[in-house]
């Protein structure tokens, strides 16, 4: 198996946990917080997402999905157009919310095509390409990219398990 084909998996199983995750929820319950400074579904998804999209973009050259799709006006969010994020207070990650699995999944599916698009044109030298020179050792896209599946698998199983708990207290 190609490395880019490990990578391809990867981000096979992330977009698996978070339709198994979003899908079939109301607004109510993507955007239930289990306590005033936890994240939500919304925020976790948007997140993960914003992150892939940024970080791939970035590191393919492409114009992130987030402007070229439109889908910074859909959300609408009373935050930075640029930001992913990264540093929210519990006020910030509490704006982020939507009114439908639909919208959420819509975007992380735009996401995901390119990502997929870019990992599965690339060579196994290409791996070894420094996309950001600001850390020492500085960051080949092989690791930014495994960066970016770890980051998002985490933020893709504590939105799994926020619907679990949330599953529990209604049942």
């Amino acid at each position: 198996m190609k490395a880019t084909e490990v990578l391809a998996d990867g981000f096979g199983r992330i977009r698996e946990v978070v339709h198994e995750t979003v899908e079939g929820l109301s607004a109510e319950e993507l955007n239930a917080r289990l306590d005033p400074a936890a994240n939500s579904i919304a925020w976790l998804v948007w997140h993960l997402t914003r992150v892939q999209d940024d970080h791939v973009a970035d590191a393919s050259g492409l114009e992130q999905v987030w402007r070229a799709g439109g889908w910074a006006g859909r959300f609408n969010l009373p935050l930075p157009d640029d930001g992913i994020g990264y540093g929210h207070t519990p006020a910030q990650a509490g704006t982020v919310r939507v009114d439908s699995p639909g919208l959420l999944l819509g975007y992380y599916d735009e996401v995901h095509e390119q990502s997929l698009r870019f990992v599965r044109g690339l060579a196994a030298a290409d791996l070894e390409r420094i996309v950001d020179e600001r850390w020492d050792p500085p960051v080949s896209l092989g690791v930014r990219l495994v960066s970016v599946l770890a980051d998002d698998l985490q933020h893709a199983g504590q939105a799994a398990y926020v619907r679990g708990v949330l599953q529990r207290r209604s049942a």
